[in-house]
Protein backbone atom coordinates (compact mmCIF):
# COMPACT_ATOMS: atom_id res chain seq x y z
CA UNK A 1 0.00 0.00 0.00
CA UNK A 2 1.24 3.51 -0.81
CA UNK A 3 0.45 6.96 0.54
CA UNK A 4 0.35 8.43 -2.98
CA UNK A 5 -2.35 11.09 -3.47
CA UNK A 6 -3.51 11.52 -7.09
CA UNK A 7 -3.03 15.02 -8.51
CA UNK A 8 -5.59 17.14 -10.39
CA UNK A 9 -6.10 16.17 -14.03
CA UNK A 10 -5.34 19.74 -15.18
CA UNK A 11 -1.94 19.60 -13.48
CA UNK A 12 -1.20 16.20 -14.99
CA UNK A 13 -2.12 17.65 -18.41
CA UNK A 14 0.30 20.52 -17.80
CA UNK A 15 3.14 18.05 -17.22
CA UNK A 16 2.18 16.09 -20.37
CA UNK A 17 2.21 19.27 -22.48
CA UNK A 18 5.60 20.27 -21.06
CA UNK A 19 6.98 16.84 -22.01
CA UNK A 20 5.54 17.03 -25.53
CA UNK A 21 6.81 20.57 -26.17
CA UNK A 22 10.09 20.13 -24.26
CA UNK A 23 9.25 23.16 -22.11
CA UNK A 24 11.45 23.71 -19.08
CA UNK A 25 9.68 24.00 -15.74
CA UNK A 26 10.81 25.42 -12.43
CA UNK A 27 9.64 22.91 -9.84
CA UNK A 28 9.59 22.89 -6.07
CA UNK A 29 9.27 19.44 -4.48
CA UNK A 30 9.77 17.45 -1.30
CA UNK A 31 12.29 14.69 -1.69
CA UNK A 32 11.90 11.26 -0.06
CA UNK A 33 14.27 12.59 2.60
CA UNK A 34 11.76 15.34 3.47
CA UNK A 35 13.99 18.14 2.17
CA UNK A 36 12.56 20.81 -0.15
CA UNK A 37 14.18 21.28 -3.55
CA UNK A 38 13.80 24.04 -6.16
CA UNK A 39 15.23 23.59 -9.64
CA UNK A 40 14.69 24.35 -13.31
CA UNK A 41 14.12 21.02 -15.09
CA UNK A 42 13.43 19.66 -18.55
CA UNK A 43 10.49 17.22 -18.35
CA UNK A 44 11.17 14.06 -20.37
CA UNK A 45 8.43 11.57 -19.51
CA UNK A 46 5.63 10.58 -17.15
CA UNK A 47 5.69 7.11 -15.59
CA UNK A 48 3.38 5.04 -13.42
CA UNK A 49 4.67 2.40 -11.04
CA UNK A 50 2.85 0.59 -8.21
CA UNK A 51 -0.05 3.03 -8.37
CA UNK A 52 2.22 6.09 -8.12
CA UNK A 53 2.88 8.64 -10.88
CA UNK A 54 6.27 10.20 -11.58
CA UNK A 55 7.75 12.96 -13.71
CA UNK A 56 11.10 12.05 -15.24
CA UNK A 57 13.16 15.19 -15.83
CA UNK A 58 16.74 16.37 -16.35
CA UNK A 59 18.60 19.15 -14.61
CA UNK A 60 20.70 21.65 -16.56
CA UNK A 61 23.75 19.63 -15.46
CA UNK A 62 22.26 16.50 -17.08
CA UNK A 63 21.24 14.69 -13.88
CA UNK A 64 18.09 12.62 -14.40
CA UNK A 65 15.45 12.85 -11.67
CA UNK A 66 12.27 10.88 -11.03
CA UNK A 67 9.84 13.00 -9.01
CA UNK A 68 6.67 11.61 -7.49
CA UNK A 69 3.89 13.91 -8.71
CA UNK A 70 2.20 14.38 -5.35
CA UNK A 71 5.49 15.61 -3.85
CA UNK A 72 5.71 18.52 -6.32
CA UNK A 73 4.51 21.55 -4.37
CA UNK A 74 4.84 24.30 -7.02
CA UNK A 75 5.34 24.52 -10.78
CA UNK A 76 6.16 27.50 -13.00
CA UNK A 77 6.90 27.63 -16.72
CA UNK A 78 10.38 28.89 -17.48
Amino acid sequence: MTDYQPIACALHDRYEIAVMHRTRLTLCWRGPDGLTHLENLLPEDLETSNGEEFLVASTRAGERLRLRLDRITAVHSS
